[in-house]
């Protein structure tokens, strides 16, 4: 079997040298690596050593290289990987939006404020899927919703009595020692 060399326009050539720059800008590494198989194969490298420089399989340079061939730079670019599908659908998902809107307290909750253990909780509930908090931020964060840090600042604070306490009654208690435990 004969080995596939592609032979490539200089213009196209240099197109490929900058849209393989650009990918790995933009963070698209798989992209950026099936152009520079493209690039090897075009300088004349087999299928075998572009494998060993790119540490991928043979099969796949192959495969990247016959799609080159037959569909152009379209069979380079990343498609849509397949994965397990959602559990929620998007009106389940839409309703859980309109849940979360209406509030934790609406719900039932003590609290005023969602987290992600009480949201997977109201997913079990309403929708008989489990979910785990850290999948249920994911989710969250696919439907918009952004995370909030509470302030660390009392709504019905004295300030002045605050201060008070920092500049006189915390320092007098760093500086008293304590009692040696009975030995």
């Amino acid at each position: 079997m004969r080995a596939r060399i592609l032979h490539l326009h200089f213009q196209t050539r240099r197109c490929l040298e900058r849209w393989k720059k650009e990918a790995e800008a933009d963070g698209e590494y798989r992209v950026a690596k099936r152009v520079h198989a493209v690039l090897l194969n075009a300088a004349g490298r087999s299928s075998g050593e572009i494998a060993g420089i790119l540490q991928a399989p043979r099969s796949k340079v192959s495969q990247w290289l016959s799609d080159y061939e037959e569909f152009g730079q379209e069979a380079l670019l990343e498609g849509q990987r397949s994965g397990r599908p959602g559990l929620l659908s998007d009106k389940q998902k839409l309703a859980l939006g309109e849940i979360i809107d209406s509030g934790p307290l609406n719900y039932g909750f003590a609290s005023g404020v969602w987290n992600a253990p009480m949201i997977g909780r109201v997913i079990t509930e309403e929708f008989a899927v489990s979910y785990t908090p850290r999948h249920v931020r994911r989710l969250l964060d696919e439907m918009d919703f952004s995370v909030q840090r509470p302030k660390r600042i009392l709504a019905r604070a004295d300030l002045a009595a605050q201060k008070r306490w920092r500049r006189y009654t915390y320092p007098s208690l760093k500086k008293k020692r304590r009692p040696k435990a009975p030995s």
